[in-house]
C-alpha cells in the first residue's frame, strides 16, 4: 500500500478523492480534541482504501475539504468504513448535517463474529492481524503544528490496519450469513438525528433521584439554557455549570439573582451579571414536567410489575444463552427495552420478533413468556425443554 505524505494542500486532496471516489470502500478515522470545547476540534483525518492511504491536514492554511466531505456524504457508490464510528460521524454531521453513507462500522460487525459488544482497536487489530500497537501517541496533543512523524505515522496506522482487516471480516460475514444482521444497528449508528443536540433534550443526561414535576421542570429548563450558552461560547457544558450544580439549583431554586452568590459551584460574580441573569431568566420560565415527560419509577417500567420484571430477567438468561450458541454479542440480538416489553405483554413493533432475530431468538422468547418453554436443570447443567402445551 503506497502511503502519502501528510496531505496539507487543496489540489494534493482533490487528487486524491478523486481516485478514492473509484473505489468500492474507503476506510476512516479522525483525530480531534474536544477538552476545552463543545464542539469536537477536528485536527486530523485519515483514509484509506486497498491500494493508498493518506493523513489530511484540515487546519492546514486554505486546505478546501469539499472533495473528502463529498466522497464521504454524497457519494453513495463507496461504502465508508469506520471503527467505533459515533464521534467521528458526529464530526462529519457538524461540518455537513449530514453523515457518511453508506456505511460499516466494524465494532458492530465484530459483535456478529463473536468478538464482544465493544471490542477495541486495539484488540481488534491484535486479533485479526497479530499486531501490537504503540500506543504512545494516544495522548497526542493533535491541535498542535508541526505534527512529528511517529504522530502521523500513528494516525495512518489506524486506517492501514483498518483496511486489511475489512475485507477479512466481510468475507467472515458471507460465509456465516450474518452480513444483513449488521443492516438495523448500521441505520441507527448512521441516523443524523442522533448527532442532533437538541437543548430541549439535555436534561436528560443528568441524572436526578426524583419524579418531582416542579423540580423536573427546572432542571429541563436549566439543562436547555446551559446547552445553548455551552453552543454559542463552544466550550464544555460543565464549564458553564457542572451537573451537581445545575441539579442542586432545580431542586432549591434561588429566589433572587443576588442569592446566586451562595451557590456552591457558581461564581459569586454570578449573583449580578448577564449570565446569571440568564440562568434566573430559565428557572422563572419553567414549568413543571407533564405526566408523559415524567421518567419511569426506577423500580419499574411502565406496564411492567413486579412480575413482569421477574419474567424479563428470565429473558435475560435466555437472550444470554442463545446468544453463546451463535456465538454472537447478545446486545446485537435484542436490548433491555425489547426484552421489558416483551415482558409486559407488547408484540407488536419489537424487532425481536422479526427477521434474523426472531429465528435466532425471538421465537423462543415468545415461548419462554407464552409458557411453552421452560428452564430446568439436569445432570448440573440449566436446560430448556418444550412443556406439554408445546
Amino acid at each position: 500500500m503506497h502511503i502519502h505524505p501528510l496531505i496539507t494542500d487543496s489540489v494534493t486532496l482533490a487528487d486524491l478523492c478523486s481516485r478514492l471516489a473509484q473505489s468500492p470502500w474507503v476506510v476512516v478515522d479522525t483525530e480531534f480534541m474536544r477538552e476545552n470545547s463543545y464542539w469536537p476540534d477536528l485536527c486530523l483525518l485519515q483514509i484509506a482504501d486497498a491500494h493508498e492511504a493518506a493523513a489530511i491536514d484540515p487546519k492546514a492554511p486554505g486546505i478546501d475539504l469539499t472533495p473528502l466531505l463529498d466522497l464521504l456524504v454524497n457519494n453513495e457508490d463507496v461504502l465508508k468504513v469506520f471503527h467505533a464510528g459515533g464521534q467521528d460521524l458526529e464530526i462529519v454531521h457538524n461540518l455537513t448535517g449530514k453523515t457518511p453513507h453508506p456505511l460499516f462500522d466494524t465494532q458492530v460487525a465484530a459483535m456478529a463474529l463473536g468478538m464482544g459488544e465493544q471490542v477495541g482497536y486495539s484488540n481488534l487489530v491484535e486479533g485479526w492481524l497479530g499486531v501490537k500497537l504503540d500506543k504512545g501517541a494516544r495522548f497526542t496533543d493533535w491541535s498542535r503544528r508541526p505534527l512529528d512523524k511517529r504522530q502521523i505515522d500513528y494516525a495512518i496506522g489506524d486506517v492501514t490496519h483498518l483496511a486489511a482487516i475489512f475485507p477479512r471480516m466481510l468475507t467472515r460475514l458471507r460465509d456465516t450469513g450474518r452480513g444483513q444482521w449488521l443492516d438495523q444497528e448500521m441505520d441507527r449508528l448512521g441516523d443524523p438525528s442522533s448527532y442532533i443536540n437538541l437543548p430541549e433534550l439535555a436534561w436528560l443526561r443528568i441524572r436526578m433521584p426524583t419524579r418531582n414535576p416542579q423540580v423536573l421542570g427546572r432542571l429541563k429548563a436549566l439543562a436547555a439554557w446551559r446547552e445553548r450558552e455551552a453552543q454559542s461560547k463552544n466550550l464544555p457544558r460543565g464549564r458553564i455549570v457542572k451537573d451537581e450544580t445545575l441539579a442542586d439549583i432545580a431542586s432549591h431554586p434561588p429566589r433572587v439573582q443576588s442569592d446566586l452568590a451562595k451557590v456552591r459551584g457558581l461564581s459569586a460574580s454570578w449573583a449580578g451579571n448577564d449570565i446569571g441573569g440568564r440562568m434566573m431568566a430559565a428557572i422563572e420560565a419553567s414549568t413543571p414536567l407533564s405526566d408523559d415527560e415524567l421518567p419511569p419509577r426506577e423500580d419499574r417500567k411502565p406496564g411492567l410489575g413486579k412480575e413482569g420484571a421477574l419474567i424479563a430477567d428470565l429473558l435475560k438468561l435466555l437472550l444470554k444463552i442463545r446468544a453463546r450458541e451463535a456465538d454472537v454479542a447478545p446486545r446485537l440480538i435484542a436490548r433491555a427495552d425489547d426484552l421489558e416489553l416483551l415482558a409486559a405483554g407488547r408484540r407488536d413493533g419489537l424487532q425481536i420478533l422479526e427477521g434474523w432475530r426472531f429465528d435466532q431468538f425471538g421465537r423462543d422468547a415468545l415461548d419462554l413468556v407464552e409458557g411453552r418453554l421452560a428452564f430446568g436443570v439436569k445432570n448440573g447443567r440449566l436446560v430448556m425443554t418444550r412443556t406439554a402445551d408445546a
